[in-house]
């Protein structure tokens, strides 16, 4: 059986808390509040996603309580000190949303969310519209399978592909989803490619490798020479 990598569809979560454009500061503190969320999608018209609120976009107003810093620092952080001033969602949301489709994979969001140092992204559909949104413990879920799980891919998608003549002569072990993959195999040049297409697997933690070339044919005693 193929497998095909996790997509954002598989892990993220369809329910998802979101604010309109209108809301006001005191109710996008409320509502983070009430669902332990560090950020809210803001949406616009029937549920496209035009930006989002995080908990960064909110400090500003309790950082210049005080005042404004002077010139040169409020040149270097106006958008801070604008947000500082800002009473909606439209106002102080971030734009536009950094945002992921349901068909992405799980290695391509994490890798956005790496990138932009985000900790969620709002899932959404080719025409914006909100379909869930996908956090950093959503896309770790994938290291939640089963030993078992992974070794049965493994073996499937690696090596009887790899090794379609020989497929019994390579072992897979997975411990707490670490593979080891171990047994002689016909050309060393595929020992480092195998290697490779395991770590790949979805949940796999780490590779040790214990292939070992073709075994050597026992060399053939030399005859026996005629005493003179």
């Amino acid at each position: 059986m193929e497998h095909t990598p996790y997509i954002v569809s598989d892990v993220m979560t369809q329910t998802v808390v979101a604010i309109g454009q209108e809301a006001g500061f005191k109710e996008i503190v409320e509502t983070m509040q009430q669902w332990k969320v560090s950020a809210l999608p803001v949406l616009a018209g029937e549920g496209r996603v035009v930006g989002v609120v995080s908990e960064a976009d909110l400090l500003p107003k309790e950082e210049f309580r005080e005042g404004t810093p002077d010139r040169p620092e409020r040149l270097r952080r106006s958008d801070d000190v604008r947000k500082a001033g800002a009473l909606t969602a439209g106002e102080l949301m971030s734009a536009p949303a950094l945002t992921v489709h349901a068909g992405d994979t799980v290695a391509q969001a994490a890798r956005t969310m790496a990138r932009k140092s985000v900790k969620r992204l709002p899932v959404v559909d080719a025409t914006g519209m909100l379909q869930g949104i996908v956090s950093r413990s959503d896309l770790l879920k994938v290291f939640l399978r089963s030993d078992e799980e992974l070794a049965a891919e493994v073996r499937t998608d690696i090596v009887e592909r790899l090794f379609p003549e020989t497929p019994d002569e390579v072992a897979v072990h997975v411990t707490d989803g670490v593979v080891t993959l171990s047994g002689p195999l016909p050309d060393r040049a595929l020992m480092p490619v195998a290697a490779r297409l395991a770590r790949a697997v979805e949940g796999v933690v780490d590779v040790t490798s214990e292939l070992t070339g073709p075994a050597q044919a026992p060399t053939p005693p030399e005859p026996a020479r005629p005493r003179s």
